[in-house]
């Protein structure tokens, strides 16, 4: 008598149908406005808000200390530069600058926050 052969059973893995969802890429979930594309795009505006306050508070801190450095050394008040009171010159000379170095640093941090984000979104 011939032995019969047992049958051939597939066997699979309890994570088969896991495996084959589909997961949709993170700028669909933010072009679709889900919950998850609303939590990347809160993440992205934080990070963007945090640079922006500590932008802002160095500068407050420099324009806010002038009065102070002024008030705390009285010499400085009746020391001129070609004619010009220190304090008048150090408005005009430093104080735009740093207005203009700052937003140069804000606006190349922000950028690079940006593609930091668009690469985790690509990532995804």
């Amino acid at each position: 008598m011939k032995a019969e052969r047992p049958k051939r059973v597939a066997v699979t893995s309890p994570r088969t149908a896991a495996a084959r969802r589909t997961r949709y890429p993170a700028t669909r979930e933010i072009d679709e406005q889900t919950h998850l594309g609303e939590v990347y795009m809160r993440s992205l505006l934080r990070t963007q808000f945090r640079l922006a306050l500590f932008v802002c508070t160095v500068l407050a801190c420099v324009v806010g200390g002038l009065p102070l450095l002024f008030l705390l050394v009285p010499e400085l008040d009746s020391a001129s530069i070609l004619g010009i009171p220190l304090p008048w010159a150090i408005l005009a000379a430093l104080i735009y600058p740093a207005f203009v170095i700052g937003a140069w640093l804000y606006v190349r941090q922000a950028e690079h926050n940006e593609r930091h984000f668009a690469d985790l979104v690509e990532r995804q």
